[in-house]
């Protein structure tokens, strides 16, 4: 008989799922980081920067509502290996001459439908009262992949012959992605076969079967959105990731502008919010309790001083340790809040179809965000003030949110003994 207060433990395929993630990741990043090596070597302005990103996200709001839908019809094992197999291929034609955001645009595209299958794994596989320890592991895989592969980027464009142009460097660097990504859709391998929830139309989506999609769809974010708790985390996540974006690239921009680094140094710089983001995520890992996201919401007003001060910085020395903890403070935050968002949408759809609307509304801010930041370089506007804008616009959000949920902060229950808000839908 199992101890009192003893909590299941994690499955065993879950290791799989998080290697495969993880090295999946490591080339995502590694790509991106020569994208722009690319971009700057043929004298690109610095806004066609968030470009490469653009295209990536674009796949993830436009496939939203198939998505998901594909993930509970598919073993989720098996999709996440084919869609690997896809990113090879949109980085395999990058060497071979695509242009940049095109080929970004067919990696994201396996991005967009891998997602879903990976999150809905886990809410499938792992146990209510492991959730937030399973998202830590999940969220400090995927930051370790932006910090390595922003450094193996950095590294491959460090090694860059300045003289010699770009084929051979490119050429080298994409041949270690590829091996990358083949491995990542090896170790799928061993990822678990969910059962399919639903299955697949025998014909191609006309138009007729594209709009149901859609309808299906919006009745799943509007059942999200009006969820209490999954409202609000949805809010949160949502407003989190809009930003990370934003500053995945203005921290290099700013970089180059204000403390004078070349891209290869400001990857590295760039690296140390991933540093915070493990920290962060392993403290609220350590938590464990599924609604503490509730209680953390102040820390997104940190967050958002934290990024209107490091602008102002003009040492590296002060830079580092600021940066590191805007990474912690975000990694502390997101984590319990993607745990409470995927339990709560876990019980009001299936869980492909909650991902897909998380999905959805995270890369819709993501498009948003970096189409303003875009934009307001291409007016001229100084990455200082913009940095300051971004951090201001999050810091008076979150306190929004903070004040919208006052009253779940007062009826908070066990996730295993839900109060009424948890129970509804």
């Amino acid at each position: 008989m199992k101890p009192r207060g003893t909590r299941p433990p994690l499955p065993g395929g879950f290791r799989a799922l998080v290697a495969a993630q993880f090295v999946s990741g490591l080339a995502d990043n590694a790509l991106l980081i020569v994208g722009l090596a690319y971009l700057l070597s043929r004298g690109h302005p610095a806004w066609w920067a968030p470009l490469l990103k653009f295209a990536f996200t674009w796949s993830y709001v436009l496939l939203a509502p198939l998505a998901g839908g594909l993930s509970d019809a598919i073993p989720k094992g098996r999709l996440m290996g084919w869609m690997n197999a896809l990113k090879l291929v949109g980085a395999a034609l990058l060497g071979a001459g695509m242009h940049p955001v095109a080929a970004f645009a067919l990696v994201g595209l396996g991005a967009a439908v891998y997602a879903p299958a990976k999150y809905g794994l886990v809410t499938e596989t792992v146990a209510p009262a492991r959730l937030v320890q399973a998202n830590g592991w999940i969220e400090v895989s995927m930051v370790l992949s932006v910090l390595l592969g922003t450094g193996l980027g950095g590294g491959l464009v460090a090694l860059t012959p300045q003289h010699t142009g770009w084929l051979a460097p490119l050429h080298l660097a994409l041949l270690l992605v590829l091996c990358l990504y083949a491995l990542a859709a090896l170790l799928n391998r061993w990822v678990p076969h969910s059962p399919a929830r639903e299955t697949l139309p025998r014909k191609l989506p006309g138009w007729q079967q594209w709009r149901s999609g859609w309808q299906r769809f919006g009745t799943s974010q509007r059942r999200l959105w009006r969820d209490p708790l999954g409202g609000l985390s949805l809010a949160t996540t949502t407003l989190f990731w809009g930003a990370a974006a934003v500053m995945q690239f203005a921290v290099i921009h700013w970089a180059d502008q204000v403390l004078g680094l070349p891209l290869s140094q400001a990857a590295y710089l760039q690296a140390t919010v991933a540093l915070g983001v493990i920290a962060g995520a392993a403290l609220a890992s350590r938590r464990g309790a599924l609604l503490a996201g509730v209680t953390l919401l102040p820390w997104g007003v940190v967050l958002g001083a934290l990024l209107m001060t490091v602008a102002w910085v003009r040492d590296i020395a002060w830079a580092l340790p600021l940066l590191v903890s805007i990474g912690a403070v975000g990694g502390y935050l997101v984590v319990p809040m993607n745990a409470m968002l995927q339990y709560r949408g876990h019980r009001l759809l299936t869980p492909g179809r909650s991902i897909a609307v998380q999905g959805f509304n995270e890369n819709l801010s993501v498009l948003l965000m970096l189409a303003l930041y875009a934009g307001l370089l291409w007016l001229g506007m100084p990455v200082v003030t913009v940095m300051v804008g971004f951090g201001l616009t999050l810091a008076l959000a979150m306190g929004v949110l903070i004040w919208l949920s006052r009253g779940l902060r007062r009826n908070q229950r066990s996730p295993l003994k839900p109060s009424r808000a948890m129970q509804s839908g």
